[in-house]
Formats: C-alpha cells, sequence, structure tokens
C-alpha cells in the first residue's frame, strides 16, 4: 500500500503535466488570480530603491533563526531527546501524552518564543508588523471555511486509507478517556498556532521588504520538509497549503485563518480516525 500510494501519484502527476501542456492557453486564465494576488502583494510592499542588491540584516536574521530553529526542534524537540530526561521507568500514565506535550512545547519555544526574541533586537521590526493582528479576521474568514470544505472530502477519502490509519490519531491513547482527547487536541492545536505564526507570519513577513511575494516560495520549502515522514500524499499536499495559505497571509495580513484551517482539519482528521480506534476506556488507537 505505501508504494502503491506513491505511484499512483506520481502517474496522476505525469497526466496532469501532460495535459497542462496541451492546454496551456486555457490553463494560463487559472494562472491569473494566483499572478494577480502575488503582484498585488508586490504593489502593497514598501521598499528602499537603496536596499536592492544590498545585504539585509533582517534577511539575515530571519532565515538563521529559521534555521536554528528547525535544527533544534529536530534534535532536541523529538523522542530521544524526551526520553533521555523522562525515562518511561517512572510509571507514569501520561507518559505518552508527555511526549507529545514535549513536542508541542519545542514548537512553541522554536516557533513563537525564538522568532519574537529576534524580532525585539532587530531595529525598526515590530511584532505586530508580523501577521499576528485579528484586524479584517472576521471578514476574509469565509474564504477559509470555503477552503474547509474543499479539501473536506479529500480528508474523509485520506480516513479510509491504511496509511491514515497507521498514522492518525497522533497520539495513539487519545480513545482511553474524554480528556486524553482534549488534552491532546489542546496540545495539537498550539502547535498549529505557533506552525502559523513562524512560516505565515515571521518568515513571510521577515521576508517581505527584500523579496515581496517570492516569499512565499521561500517559505514553501521549508514548510514542505517537515511533513517528511508523513504520507507522501500530504507531504505533496503541504506545498500547495503553503501556497495557498501563505499567499492569504500576505494578502490580508493575518495568519488567523491559516490557525482556523489547520485546527479544524487535524480535529476532523483525529475525529474520522478514533472511528478506526476500540470505544472509549478500550485498547489504544495502535
Amino acid at each position: 500500500m505505501d508504494v502503491a500510494v506513491p505511484g499512483a501519484v506520481v502517474v496522476a502527476a505525469l497526466a496532469a503535466i501532460a495535459l497542462a501542456v496541451r492546454h496551456a492557453d486555457r490553463l494560463s486564465l487559472v494562472w491569473r488570480f494566483p499572478l494577480a494576488q502575488w503582484r498585488a502583494i508586490d504593489a502593497e510592499t514598501v521598499r528602499d530603491p537603496a536596499a536592492a542588491g544590498a545585504t539585509d540584516l533582517a534577511v539575515l536574521a530571519v532565515l538563521v533563526t529559521a534555521a536554528a530553529s528547525l535544527a533544534l526542534q529536530q534534535y532536541l524537540g523529538n523522542e530521544d531527546a524526551h526520553d533521555l530526561v523522562f525515562p518511561r521507568s517512572d510509571g507514569s500514565d501520561y507518559w505518552e501524552l508527555r511526549k507529545l506535550a514535549w513536542w508541542a512545547g519545542w514548537r512553541v519555544l522554536g516557533y513563537v518564543a525564538l522568532p519574537i526574541l529576534v524580532i525585539a533586537c532587530l531595529p525598526g521590526q515590530r511584532l505586530a508588523d508580523y501577521h499576528v493582528s485579528l484586524r479584517g479576521f472576521l471578514r476574509h474568514l469565509w474564504i477559509y471555511g470555503a477552503l474547509f470544505l474543499a479539501v473536506s472530502p479529500l480528508v474523509v477519502y485520506a480516513s479510509t486509507t491504511e496509511v491514515f490509519r497507521q498514522n492518525y490519531p497522533f497520539y495513539a491513547l487519545a480513545n482511553r478517556s474524554v480528556l486524553d482527547l482534549v488534552l491532546w487536541e489542546l496540545l495539537y492545536a498550539a502547535q498549529f498556532v505557533a506552525l502559523e505564526f513562524f512560516f505565515r507570519g515571521f518568515l513571510l513577513h521577515g521576508l517581505r521588504c527584500a523579496l515581496g511575494g517570492n516569499a512565499i516560495f521561500v517559505m514553501i520549502v521549508p514548510y514542505c520538509m517537515i511533513h517528511f515522514g508523513k504520507p507522501f500524499v500530504e507531504t505533496l499536499g503541504a506545498i500547495i497549503a503553503g501556497l495557498v495559505l501563505g499567499t492569504l497571509a500576505m494578502r490580508t495580513r493575518s495568519i488567523w485563518g491559516g490557525v482556523v484551517i489547520h485546527i479544524c482539519v487535524a480535529v476532523t482528521m483525529d475525529v474520522l480516525a478514533l472511528r478506526g480506534c476500540p470505544p472509549f476506556g478500550g485498547l489504544p488507537c495502535r
């Protein structure tokens, strides 16, 4: 199953490329809308003409911080690091949940605390500019609602596959009790807030003056890479999601729509995954 799914995706991708080449004129109409959004982002971006081609302290700080944050999470925010600090022999009933709290906590530290510290040290930078404002959030919420409705059929279909059931819910004891499920979903939601701030706030605004709309294309590279290890189709989907959510964040100057859709999709996936688990109080999901 693991081999068949990626193989089918590759075949479908090749077929899509062939169709795209054959119907390039018609597809140009489809591309006009995103291109218009990226050009609008460029038009809204205030640049100092004298800074063209010059070394930018903000770009240096943002990208070095991003690299350091991802490295810290990879090596310190993982299960092995947790097990060194909290041996399983301590007999805790919530050892598995604590391991996920360690994971979520490192994401909040790396995706939020460290970038905020860097922003505070950068001259002329304000945290309020990094897409954290709620202004206009409700006005654009319908866009994210439409996106959620669009991806829901794909989520429902994915929930029927074996690959999905082997990975979700991440917390294998989510069906032990309602408390376990609620605590896990709160941790899950917290790391999504952190993730959106880092990728759609810190990276995009931090690179905006130097790159304009091109900051979106830089952002999707590490965003895709953090999905390595997840199902192949989900990792490919992260590229599209990064483009869409990045464009919306730069146009609306808010990360909160992305937070909402991420949490809604994640909770939906967990609820669908629980259908394949024993009833509450029974054996673990995996």
